[in-house]
C-alpha cells in the first residue's frame, strides 16, 4: 500500500524531544549563548515566546536578540541580490547570508545563569556556544507566499513574492543551511507550533550517514494547479480537501524531505539534500559526484491530469541559456513515463515538419495579448498516450501532456523552469492570466528536430537488455545529448531479479503490479509498493527485487549515464 508518510528510524544514540517543555529542557543551562537559525518562513515570534515562557518558568533569566531587526535597508537587500528586470526569473542568487546586514549586532555577554537567545534567519552569523537550526519545509513556504501571508528573506514587513523566493531566498538558505550541517547541535522540526520535535545534532548526522547506505523514501506530496486532476486523491488518499492534486513530489531534491522519528507524533522532517551534502560519494558516487557536486541530478514527480486538463504547452531552457542567464549548471531534461493514459489521450511532443515558426510566434503572442485561442497541434505534433509509454524530452522541445492522464516525469532536478507559450488562455486560482514566459520559450525552442525525427528520437521502443528466469531488463529511453538513462524491469510472478549500482544511484518507480521487495547484500530489505519511488544510494551495491502479489511487476529505474568526453 502506498505510503503518505514513510518514516526511517533515527540511530539508536539520537535524542528526540517533542513538544515546548520538552524542547526547552533540551538546552544548556547559563551563561549560554544559544544561536537558533532558520527560514523567513518559520513563526520566530512564537518560538521565541514558548522558550521563553519555558525557560522562565524553571528560573532561567532570557535575553532575546532578534535578527531580524538588523537586516540592511529594503531597498539595499534587493539591490545586492536582484539585478534584472525580468518579470518571471532572475540568476540564482549567489550572496552569502551576511549580505543582508550592514553591521551585525554584537549579542550582549550572559550573565550567571542567563541565556542569550539569538534567533531569526542568520543567527549562526553572531558568536554563540550552541547552535540549533528551526525548519519548515518549503512547501510551507511557497504556500505561505501563495496565500499572501509569507515574507521574503531580508524583507520581514513586505509581502512575499514567489520569483524572489525561488530564485534569491532558497538558493541562498540552502547554502547557509547546508554549511551549517555538519555543526548544528539541534535540529528543531516547526511543522506543528505546538508540538515541535527536536533531534540533538550528533544523532541527527549519525541517522544521515546511515540512510546514506541504504534505500531511502523522501516524503510525498501534491499540490493544486490549474489544470490538475484527481487520480492522487481517490487512489493514493492526498489532500481530500484540495480542489484537484497536479504537480506530485515524490522526489524532487531541492525542496524532498526524509521524516526521521519512531511514529506520526514523535518525527522530524529534514532536507533530503543533506544527504547529499554530508555523504555525497555514498549516496551518488563517486563520478557522479565529480560531475554535479552535491546536487542530486534526477527527478521522479507525477503529473495528474485525469479529469483535470491540458497542461500548458512549453519547452525547458537548453544548456548553455540555463547556465548564463539562470545560473544553473545543468539543465532541465524530461522524460513522461505514461504510468496511466490511454490511445484516446495524447502527449504533446516536437515540432510538425510544417511548423511555420512565423505562425507559431503570431498566434502565441495574439494568445497571450489578446486572448485570441490557437490550436498547438497545428505547429506541434500529438501522439497516442498509451500506457508504458516513454517520452523523451530534451531541453528546448516543445511538448505537454493532455487531459486524463498519469505522467511520472523521470526528469533532470531543475525544475521551475517551464517557459510556457500557450496555456489554453486559462486563469491561475486567483482569475488572473497565468504567466507566459513565451519569449524565453521561443529563444530556446527546438527547432532542427521535426516531424519523422521527433519520432524516431524521441518515442523509442524497448530494448532488451538482460534477462533470468522470469525477468527482463530493458532500455526505454536513452539520448546521447542528456546525462540520464531510463530503463525498466519486468518481473513475473515472485521472480528476482539481481540489480547492482555499480558506484552510481538507481532511483526506483513500481508502475505496474502491486510491488517489490527490495533487498541488499547488507542485508536491508524495503518494500516498494505501486506508484512509490525509492532512491537506491550507490553505496548499496548488490540488490535483488522480488516481484509481489499474483500478477507480473513493472518497476522504472533512472540512472547517469557514465560519462565520456567525447
Amino acid at each position: 500500500m502506498y505510503r503518505l508518510d514513510p518514516r526511517h528510524a533515527p540511530a539508536p544514540w539520537a535524542v528526540l524531544a517533542t513538544g515546548w517543555r520538552a524542547v526547552a529542557a533540551q538546552l544548556p543551562k547559563g551563561p549560554v549563548t544559544v544561536a537558533v537559525d532558520g527560514p523567513p518562513t518559520a513563526d520566530w515570534d512564537g518560538l521565541a515566546a514558548r522558550l521563553a515562557e519555558e525557560l522562565t518558568a524553571h528560573g532561567t533569566t532570557l535575553t532575546a536578540l532578534d535578527l531580524r531587526a538588523h537586516h540592511a535597508p529594503p531597498a539595499e537587500v534587493r539591490r545586492r541580490t536582484d539585478d534584472t528586470d525580468d518579470p518571471y526569473y532572475c540568476r540564482l542568487a549567489e550572496n552569502d547570508l551576511g549580505d543582508l546586514f550592514d553591521d551585525l549586532p554584537r549579542p550582549p555577554r550572559p550573565r550567571p545563569g542567563e541565556l542569550v537567545l539569538l534567533y531569526g534567519p542568520g543567527a549562526s552569523l553572531l558568536t554563540h556556544d550552541v547552535l540549533w537550526y528551526a525548519d519548515l519545509p518549503k512547501r510551507h513556504a511557497e504556500a505561505a507566499v501563495t496565500a499572501g501571508t509569507g515574507h521574503n528573506l531580508g524583507l520581514p514587513h513586505e509581502t512575499g513574492d514567489l520569483r524572489r523566493l525561488f530564485f534569491i531566498d532558497w538558493p541562498l538558505l540552502d547554502r547557509h543551511r547546508d554549511a551549517l550541517a555538519p555543526h548544528v547541535d539541534g535540529w528543531l522540526d516547526v511543522q506543528d507550533p505546538e508540538r515541535p520535535t527536536w533531534i540533538d545534532g550528533y544523532g541527527l548526522r549519525a541517522t544521515l550517514a546511515d540512510l546514506a547506505r541504504r534505500p531511502v523514501r523522501t516524503r510525498p506530496y501534491f499540490n493544486s494547479t490549474p489544470w490538475g486532476g484527481h487520480w492522487a486523491q481517490r487512489e493514493l488518499g492526498f489532500s481530500p480537501e484540495a480542489r484537484n492534486t497536479a504537480l506530485g513530489y515524490e522526489l524532487i531534491a531541492p525542496e524532498a524531505g526524509v521524516l526521521i522519528g519512531p511514529h506520526r507524533g514523535q518525527q522530524v522532517e529534514i532536507p533530503f539534500q543533506l544527504l547529499c551534502v554530508l555523504h555525497p560519494d555514498a549516496l551518488l558516487g563517486p563520478e557522479v559526484r565529480a560531475r554535479f557536486g552535491t546536487s542530486f541530478p534526477i527527478r521522479f514527480d507525477y503529473l495528474d491530469t485525469v479529469d483535470g486538463g491540458d497542461l500548458s504547452v512549453h519547452c525547458h531552457p537548453k544548456e548553455p541559456y540555463m547556465r548564463e542567464r539562470f545560473g544553473w549548471p545543468y539543465t532541465q531534461h524530461e522524460t513522461y513515463y505514461m504510468t496511466l493514459g490511454s490511445p484516446d489521450t495524447r502527449v504533446f511532443l516536437g515540432l510538425r515538419e510544417d511548423a511555420d515558426l512565423d505562425l507559431f510566434r503570431k498566434e502565441i503572442e495574439e494568445a497571450a495579448h489578446d486572448g485570441v485561442p490557437m490550436d498547438p497541434a497545428d505547429h506541434v505534433l500529438t501522439f497516442p498516450a498509451e500506457r508504458g509509454r516513454l517520452f523523451m524530452i530534451p531541453a528546448g522541445t516543445p511538448h505537454a501532456s493532455g487531459a486524463g492522464n498519469l505522467v511520472l516525469e523521470i526528469s533532470a532536478t531543475p525544475y521551475l523552469y517551464s517557459l510556457r507559450f500557450y496555456d489554453w488562455l486559462r486563469p491561475d486560482a486567483d482569475g488572473n492570466p497565468r504567466q507566459l514566459p513565451y519569449e524565453h520559450g521561443l529563444a530556446n525552442l527546438e527547432t532542427g528536430r521535426r516531424g519523422d525525427a521527433v519520432t524516431r528520437d524521441l518515442v523509442q521502443e524497448p530494448r532488451t537488455l538482460r534477462t533470468g528466469e522470469g525477468w527482463r531488463e530493458e532500455l526505454i529511453g536513452a539520448l546521447d545529448e542528456m546525462f540520464y538513462e531510463v530503463r525498466r524491469h519486468v518481473i513475473g510472478e515472485e521472480a528476482e531479479v539481481p540489480d547492482d549500482t555499480a558506484g552510481r544511484f538507481h532511483v526506483l518507480n513500481v508502475v505496474e503490479g502491486e510491488g517489490v521487495l527490495l533487498r541488499t547484500a547488507a542485508g536491508d530489505r524495503y518494500t516498494l509498493s505501486y506508484a512509490e519511488t525509492l532512491t537506491v544510494p550507490a553505496a548499496v551495491g548488490a540488490y535483488r527485487l522480488t516481484a509481489i502479489g499474483a500478477a507480473p511487476v513493472k518497476v522504472v529505474k533512472a540512472l547517469v549515464r557514465p560519462h565520456t568526453d567525447a
